[in-house]
């Protein structure tokens, strides 16, 4: 009788190493390294603001510098606020916001939305010319435009702030990424709404608008953004202080109260925290559409 055959066994199975058991590797601490540092650099001035707008003069310049204050001053931001009429700015500049923020969506989106989704003689040819004219700077254009709004007798009015965004003034980098969403946009919408009878606007009120709601929110929160910061152009255009924006006013209230430092940080660090606040609410939005502002359909 012949002996059974062995039973083959089967090699033991070799499971790759979790990444706990892995070894960090010299290439994610130099990254990690990086970010840290960047984070520091870019929190850093903020976090000097906020003890500064809590301190005196005298503690805010001590050396070694204090990081803590001692005792916390309140009462500089009612102190600042009772210094200048910052309420005021802050209706100025909103009321900039609501008369610019509409006329860049419309004249942004229906310019990206005739040279994506219309067909005419000359448009890449003049898509490229707006594109070109990212590369001019602002300051080869200031004095022409300013002494134009000048002989119009429109200066220290809002006008020349709120009516350009209208025409789509400046707003090529808005244009640019429009047209990249509008072109994800499936072309056979458009011959549907057209065989059903549908204009070129009726194209671009129901069906261009309406998917490209993110990428218009983000438009909207860079143009708040960017007239909550402008300086220069309310600067330039505004010489009555009761028309000054926040911008402006801060300007100003530097120039009347250098000496008051902890006053100056508490009024800096109010004008900015509502940008801030706006930017913290839309990021999502903004990363999501800033990620697929490149991509074509």
């Amino acid at each position: 009788m012949s002996a059974p055959a062995p039973t083959p066994t089967t090699p033991p199975t070799t499971r790759p190493a979790s990444p706990s058991r892995r070894g960090v590797r010299p290439r994610q601490v130099v990254v990690v390294l990086l970010l840290a540092v960047t984070v520091f650099a870019c929190l850093m001035p903020f976090v000097w603001l906020v003890r500064s707008s809590l301190m005196g003069t005298e503690q805010i310049f001590s050396y070694p510098p204090d990081w803590i204050p001692d005792p916390f001053l309140w009462s500089n931001f009612s102190g600042a606020l009772a210094s200048a009429p910052f309420g005021r700015y802050a209706a100025n500049t909103l009321l900039l916001v609501v008369l610019i923020v509409p006329g860049a969506l419309l004249s942004s989106s229906a310019a990206a939305f005739a040279f994506s989704r219309l067909a005419w003689r000359g448009r890449d040819v003049c898509f490229a010319v707006l594109m070109s004219g990212l590369m001019l700077p602002y300051a080869a254009t200031l004095i022409p435009t300013f002494v134009g709004w000048q002989e119009l007798g429109l200066t220290n009015t809002y006008v020349p702030l709120a009516l350009p965004p209208w025409f789509a003034a400046g707003a090529a980098f808005n244009i640019f990424m429009l047209r990249q969403f509008f072109l994800q946009i499936p072309a056979d919408l458009d011959n549907a709404m057209y065989v059903d009878g549908g204009s070129p606007w009726t194209v671009f009120w129901r069906i261009a608008v309406p998917l490209t709601k993110g990428p218009l929110t983000l438009v909207a929160v860079f143009t708040t953004i960017a007239v909550w910061n402008d300086l220069l152009n309310p600067l330039i255009y505004l010489s009555d202080p009761d028309k000054f924006t926040l911008s402006l006013g801060l300007a100003s209230f530097r120039s009347l109260y250098t000496s008051q430092w902890g006053y100056l940080m508490a009024a800096s660090l109010l004008v900015i925290l509502p940008i801030m606040l706006l930017f913290a609410v839309a990021q999502r939005a903004i990363m999501e559409n800033l990620a697929l502002s490149g991509v074509k359909g």
